[in-house]
């Protein structure tokens, strides 16, 4: 490697040099018991934003008022090997914010089925959620088809989306994702997303199993 090292969180182990968790340890105590209500109080404040137009001393006020949060956070920073987001299996989307909400259902080497919706943040146009947003649920319940195929961890290759139909928000959607054949270390993952029966997308997407310690 080459360049300036990153800088080292302290009181944290150095940032890993390859691969994502290889010692995962799975723990719904990181954050605290009410971290998920503190991450349902930052979506349903994306929500809010999305469709807020404040007006200039409100814009102000809370302006001042995410600074002191976010000073309050700075305290409490880690690196993203510990971090609770994107851990916390209790969750939904695993504590992520980065991430539509969903549920797993069902999960094993045969595919995952989860509950997932859309929320106000996820707007496209004309009320029904954005596409890109679609894709990021199937990229994530995609490469979790793959590493419980596999028992390990991939990484996205290339994914297709095709949209078949619009995609509503906050209503209860099901999206499944597996793996359709393997040929080596790649997966060929496929998925689909229904409001009901109807048929809102589906995905065509290529994995690649991560060598150990493979970044």
């Amino acid at each position: 490697m080459t360049g300036t090292p990153e800088p080292e969180t302290a009181g944290v182990e150095p940032r890993h040099e390859g691969g994502f968790r290889a010692d995962f340890e799975v723990t719904t105590e990181r954050g605290g018991p009410t971290y998920g209500d503190m991450i349902e109080q930052v979506r349903t404040f994306m929500d809010k934003v999305r469709y807020a137009s404040p007006t200039h001393e409100l814009a102000d006020e809370i302006i001042g008022d995410l600074q002191k949060l976010n000073a309050k956070l700075d305290t409490v920073l880690v690196d993203e090997w510990t971090t609770p987001s994107g851990t916390r299996i209790d969750l939904p989307a695993r504590g992520n914010i980065t991430l539509p909400p969903y549920e797993v259902e069902d999960g094993g080497p045969d595919g995952v089925r989860s509950a997932v919706s859309f929320r106000k943040f996820h707007l496209g146009g004309n009320g029904v959620a954005h596409g890109g947003h679609v894709a990021v649920a199937f990229d994530d319940l995609g490469g979790m088809a793959a590493a419980l195929h596999i028992g390990g961890v991939s990484r996205t290759a290339y994914l297709k989306v095709n949209y078949r139909s619009l995609t509503p928000l906050e209503t209860p959607l099901i999206l499944r994702t597996w793996v359709e054949r393997r040929e080596g270390r790649k997966l060929f993952v496929n998925g689909t997303l229904h409001d009901g029966e109807r048929l809102c997308a589906d995905m065509d997407a290529l994995f690649i199993e991560l060598k150990p310690g493979q970044p």
